[in-house]
């Protein structure tokens, strides 16, 4: 019998795998540090003090793990309905237009919560219009999500550029970016988070959007796995023929599920946009589209997983950026590359332990 149709316990598929993925990606980035003269226990060391040995840096952590969440989340609805979304990056990007044109219509005139509430709806309506063409055409016409979804990302960075640079630039200036938010269009930082725990937020941007993004975890849950349309779209993602045959409209979950994941990558912007630098300005996503499909896929699509994953690049991208200070050897070139391992064996070479796995499994159990 193959390994592949064996079931294994969930404690296995979503603790034992993960960590045991984990734990090959650190050896593996160990022996890159080991290589270039450098002590891979002392690194991780570094790595950890910089990302969780003070407030700021934890603060970085969960900035950057905010942003993270909203992708993973997006990423994970279209896949529980079957569909691959690679255009979290341009979807985001979208959002951000969104959250910005509300943000500069209000600030003048209400408070941060009043702008909030409308700024979500803006970012999440921008993100999933860019969500709904390639959805359509993978409903209607039957073209491929990853093809339509990874060439919109083009298409939204040509469009924001010229937004950035025609329309919205502040006259007079050179920089490709809207003017800065009044307070009413800014998200207020987490400083009270951080004080509970002993620690001062210092410079780190993490804001009220880290707070939407854990609603939003509670939100996908409840959405997939306690109502009809999660049920079907599940369904659909399991087994299109089996969903066809019960009844379910192949075309109108497609749709809905992809403008969800659209929503979800376009309130990523509330992050940097409303939060970080409160403005919005170009390439703001930095790549938190991509690294979003290796948290979906290392939190095994579920939003506490999504979590966990989530938290873990926020340690690497915080702690990595401290680790190439304190240890001038290691190039940010090199975070990059520990960063890839991660996703390498998160993600492409996810199943690559469980033949053994299963195989010692049934030697234990007798099964």
């Amino acid at each position: 019998m193959s390994t592949a149709s064996v079931q294994l316990p969930a404690w296995i598929n979503y603790i034992v795998v993960p960590i045991l993925n984990l734990v090959l990606a650190f050896f593996f980035s160990g022996l890159v540090v080991w290589a270039i003269g450098e002590s891979p226990l002392e690194a991780l060391r570094l790595l950890l003090i910089g990302a969780l040995g003070r407030g700021e840096g934890i603060g970085f952590t969960l900035f950057y793990a905010t942003s993270f969440i909203f992708t993973g989340l997006s990423v994970a609805v279209a896949i529980h309905a079957g569909l691959f979304n690679i255009g979290s990056e341009g979807q985001a990007y979208l959002g951000g237009l969104g959250a910005a044109l509300v943000a500069l219509s209000l600030d003048r005139y209400v408070p941060w919560y009043v702008t909030m509430p409308f700024a979500v709806i803006g970012a999440a309506l921008f993100g999933a219009a860019c969500a709904a063409i390639p959805a359509w055409l993978q409903a209607k016409r039957g073209s491929h999500i990853v093809i339509t979804t990874i060439m919109f990302n083009f298409i939204t960075s040509s469009l924001m550029n010229y937004l950035l640079v025609r329309v919205l630039i502040v006259p007079g200036k050179m920089a490709p970016e809207t003017r800065t938010f009044l307070e009413g269009g800014q998200l207020p930082k987490l400083d009270w988070l951080i004080s509970m725990f002993g620690g001062k937020l210092g410079a780190a941007p993490l804001n009220f959007s880290f707070l939407i993004a854990l609603v939003m975890c509670f939100l996908v849950w409840m959405l997939i796995w306690r109502t009809k349309l999660g049920y079907e779209m599940r369904t659909l993602g399991i087994s299109p023929t089996a969903a066809g045959y019960a009844g379910i409209p192949y075309a109108k979950i497609v749709m809905i599920a992809m403008l969800i994941s659209g929503g979800l990558a376009g309130m990523m912007a509330l992050n940097p946009v409303m939060g970080a630098s409160a403005r919005l300005q170009i390439e703001f996503v930095g790549g938190a589209g991509f690294v979003g499909i290796a948290v979906s896929l290392m939190g095994r699509n579920h939003p506490v997983g999504i979590i966990l994953a989530a938290l873990l690049f926020g340690i690497l991208y915080q702690g990595g950026a401290e680790l190439s200070f304190d240890m001038p050897s290691i190039t940010r070139d090199m975070i990059v590359v520990i960063q890839g391992l991660v996703i390498l064996f998160a993600g492409a070479l996810e199943y690559m332990l469980r033949p053994a796995i299963v195989r010692l499994y049934q030697q234990i159990s007798g099964k």
